[in-house]
C-alpha cells in the first residue's frame, strides 16, 4: 500500500500518459485514499468522486440553496423534497424567492395564475412589505401605470428644467442689452 504523499509517474501506475505524475492522496471529506493527478505541483482534486457528486446540504460547497438568476435578476431557493411548498418549485426543486416569501406569509402555496409584484421594481428585494400578490392582468396594469407615471413625471421635470434654463438665458440677454445701451448712451 502506498504512503500518503508518494508520487509516481503515470506509466508506473499503468496509465496511458507518460509525462504526468500522480500523488497518493486522501479525500479531505471522507478520507478515502487514491491516486490523484498532479497539476502545477498540487493534487487536481482534493475530494474523491463520491464526495464531489454529493448534492444539497451534504455537498461541502453548498450555499444554502439560494442562487441569483443572472439573466433576469430574480433569486431562486432550492427546496427539499419534503418541503410543504415544494409543489411551487420547478423540476430541479427551485422556486422564485419572492413567491415563496408571499406563500409563507399566507400559509399556503400560490396558484400558477397568482403573480407577485415587486412594488419598488427591484427584482431581488424580496422583503415582505415590498411584495404584492396580484393576478396576471392586474400585474400588467401595475407595470404600465408605473411606466406611464414615471414617464409623465420625468417629462414634466424635463419641461420645468428647460423652462428655467430659457428664463436664465432671457435674463442674461436683457442684462447684455442694458449694458450695451448704457455704453452707447455714455459714448455719445
Amino acid at each position: 500500500m502506498p504512503e500518503i504523499g508518494e508520487i509516481k509517474k503515470a506509466e508506473e501506475l499503468g496509465y496511458k500518459s507518460r509525462r504526468q505524475k500522480y500523488v497518493w492522496h486522501a479525500c479531505i471529506e471522507c478520507g478515502k485514499e487514491r491516486w490523484v493527478l498532479i497539476v502545477h505541483g498540487q493534487p487536481l482534486n482534493f475530494r474523491c468522486r463520491s464526495c464531489c457528486s454529493m448534492k444539497g446540504p451534504k455537498n461541502p460547497q453548498w450555499k444554502g440553496g439560494r442562487v441569483t438568476c443572472h439573466g433576469d435578476g430574480y433569486v431562486l431557493i432550492k427546496l427539499s423534497e419534503d418541503d410543504f411548498f415544494r409543489s411551487m418549485a420547478g423540476k430541479q426543486g427551485y422556486v422564485l424567492e419572492h413567491r415563496l416569501v408571499v406563500a409563507k406569509s399566507l400559509g399556503r402555496c400560490l396558484q400558477p395564475w397568482e403573480k407577485v409584484h415587486h412594488k419598488n421594481g427591484i427584482k431581488d428585494d424580496n422583503r415582505r412589505f415590498n411584495l404584492k400578490l396580484t393576478t396576471l392582468g392586474s400585474h400588467a396594469i401595475e407595470h404600465s401605470r408605473g411606466y406611464r407615471d414615471g414617464y409623465r413625471e420625468g417629462y414634466q421635470d424635463g419641461q420645468s428644467k428647460a423652462m428655467e434654463e430659457l428664463k436664465q438665458q432671457i435674463r442674461l440677454l436683457q442684462w447684455q442689452i442694458k449694458e450695451i445701451t448704457k455704453e452707447e448712451s455714455h459714448g455719445s
